[in-house]
């Protein structure tokens, strides 16, 4: 071979080798810009993730959104949002003014023992019977069941009056009224299992419906900020206002004797 062939060889040996070392050189800068990218993908990824959790953990839940939601009041309401609540003869004189959270034992000892007579007193005209409904206990466990059976009894009361009381009956019985610490009306299986033993409620398709979709749960809402801005003082339940004055201070009412002296010394004052 001679020398200019061997020389040509060698040259075109070293250009294939320079094309080489540059078609790797390409590569490994696509390969280095391609880790780069997927860091700053990776990079970005987890950020927006942080910043997912931080937003879905900021954002309020779901009965804390309602507070400025539009308000459907049921029938048998009057007042802002239908927050107003008044069961009882035109005839009656005055109103007694009763604060109840649905949770709330104590309201469960009320109703059970002096339930009847607060009942009977309505049905003869002694007095009128206005219902503030209170969620404090769910804020302290971050519950929902007042919350859940107060848009119930929201429902009940657009059926009637009458439905109304008795399903709140119903709810304090000693039957269904579970233990505080057991949210159980959280749940509406079990609001429409305890609705089934009220007549105006069992088989009511469009009761039934109001409870599984919500329909009054902002109005739930607006009746528990009646209870939180209320201007008589109430701060536990089950409270009792006549003429915007506390009948009980504070001391519950669990005896149908207790009952009637102070709401009878109420009436004659």
């Amino acid at each position: 071979m001679s020398k200019r062939n061997s020389q040509a060889a060698k040259t075109a040996a070293r250009e294939k080798l320079r094309l080489e070392r540059e078609r790797q050189a390409k590569r490994d800068k696509v390969k280095r810009q391609a880790i780069v990218a997927g860091s700053i993908v990776a990079v970005l990824a987890i950020a927006g993730g942080v910043g997912y959790a931080v937003v879905q953990n900021n954002k309020p839940s779901y009965w804390a959104g309602l507070k400025d939601a539009k308000v459907v009041a049921p029938a048998n309401t009057t007042g802002t949002k239908g927050t107003t609540v008044v069961i009882g003869k035109s005839t009656a004189k005055k109103t007694l003014k009763v604060y109840e959270d649905p949770r709330c034992p104590v309201c469960a000892q009320f109703e059970q023992t002096v339930g009847s007579t607060v009942k009977k007193d309505i049905d003869d005209g002694k007095f009128k019977f206005q219902y503030v409904g209170a969620t404090f206990i769910d804020d302290k466990d971050n519950g929902q069941g007042s919350k859940n059976a107060l848009s119930a009894l929201g429902a009940a009361l657009n059926v009637s009056s009458e439905a109304f009381l008795e399903y709140k009956t119903a709810l304090y019985s000693a039957k269904w009224h579970p233990d505080e610490t057991t949210d159980k009306f959280k749940d509406d299986a079990y609001l429409l299992k305890v609705a089934d033993t009220v007549p105006a409620l069992k088989g009511n398709t469009a009761f039934q419906n109001a409870v599984k979709k919500g329909t009054y749960d902002a109005w739930a809402m607006a009746m528990s900020k009646t209870f939180d801005d209320n201007k008589e003082g109430v701060t536990g339940t089950p409270g009792f206002v006549m003429d915007g004055k506390q009948l009980n201070n504070g001391t519950p009412l669990l005896t149908v004797a207790d009952f009637d002296k102070v709401v009878d010394a109420a009436l004659q004052g």
